[in-house]
């Protein structure tokens, strides 16, 4: 008889886990037949009180900075490692997003999905040498590389911690 609890007991555990760093969930606006498969980088953060990136202008407009989270879609990410990835804010516009600390990375195969990102909007200027850098990390050409001989003035956002919903 104690075996029998036993093996309910741990069948009962085993099967209300979820993979770490996963769950389910519907997305806002999404296809509700669809499960959506929250995927968690860096501190486990929430959707809640998200805004749409391209909402990042008017929020920032006159600081140098902004505390913010965000959500929208996933424009394209570093195919070296996942160390940045860049969102639509909408009007061919685009924003890049690092990782505090450089302590986590997002996949490779994350352009396109949906996203929810919590941390810091800095209004600042990039080095020629970082925009370089960025552009080697994206699979650019030499030639294209080396036409980059000017710093960039952007807005670019720290994450302290991203969900990538993955639509299954």
């Amino acid at each position: 008889m104690k075996n029998i609890f036993l093996f309910l007991f741990v069948s009962a555990t085993l099967f209300s886990c979820k993979p770490n760093g996963q769950e389910t969930a519907k997305i806002d606006g999404a296809d509700s037949s669809k499960k959506n498969h929250l995927n968690y980088y860096g501190e486990k953060i929430t959707a809640d009180n998200a805004v749409e990136a391209a909402m990042i202008y008017s929020q920032i407009a006159g600081k140098d900075s902004l505390d913010a989270k965000l959500k929208g879609k996933i424009v394209d990410v570093c195919q070296k490692k996942g160390c940045w990835m860049n969102v639509d804010l909408s009007n061919n516009k685009t924003m890049r997003v690092s990782f505090k600390d450089y302590s986590f990375f997002v996949p490779k195969d994350a352009a396109g999905k949906s996203f929810v990102i919590d941390g810091r909007a800095y209004n600042g200027t990039t080095s020629v040498e970082e925009l370089r850098h960025y552009a080697k990390d994206a699979g650019k050409s030499d030639e294209e590389i080396a036409k980059i001989t000017n710093p960039e003035s952007s807005l670019t956002f720290e994450a302290k911690g991203v969900i990538i919903y993955d639509e299954k």
